[in-house]
């Protein structure tokens, strides 16, 4: 899964999440990466209104993690903003999330490449040429 979508808006951006969380299943993991305001956490919010959560999603930039029930997953939606080392992600038991059986959903992966698992799907947000306009890359990482 290879591809490009540019959006236009910010529902464009959050509904585009949403036909995304179509491709989504159990241990996934999606790092999105890209700079303040590229989109990250609206599609996020598409991504989780299309696995049927039906609580506020907002960024967690200072709880590093915010955790939400879909209608047949668990989300657990991480901001790396601050995070510094991957020594931090050890300490809040990163690794746990990731095998729990759920779909975690990262913000700012770029900050800690290291420690993402082999597979996941990668995808890198940035400012079009127009204000609301935002060109979304996708590219699904498999191990060698």
């Amino acid at each position: 899964m290879n591809r490009q979508l540019t959006t236009h808006s910010e529902l464009e951006t959050i509904s585009a999440g949403k036909e995304f969380s179509e491709l989504i299943r159990s241990r996934t993991v999606v790092a999105l990466s890209g700079d303040l305001g590229a989109g990250k956490t609206r599609f996020i919010k598409g991504v989780c209104e299309g696995l049927g959560v039906t609580e506020h999603v907002a960024s967690p930039t200072f709880t590093i993690v915010n955790e939400y029930q879909g209608r047949s997953l668990k989300i657990f939606h991480f901001d790396f903003y601050r995070i510094n080392s991957a020594a931090e992600l050890q300490e809040i038991g990163f690794e746990e999330y990731v095998q729990a059986g759920g779909v975690c959903l990262i913000e700012w992966a770029n900050r800690v490449k290291e420690i993402l698992p082999d597979q996941r799907i990668d995808m890198t947000f940035s400012l079009g040429k127009d204000e609301n306009e935002r060109i979304i890359i996708i590219n699904e990482v498999k191990p060698e």
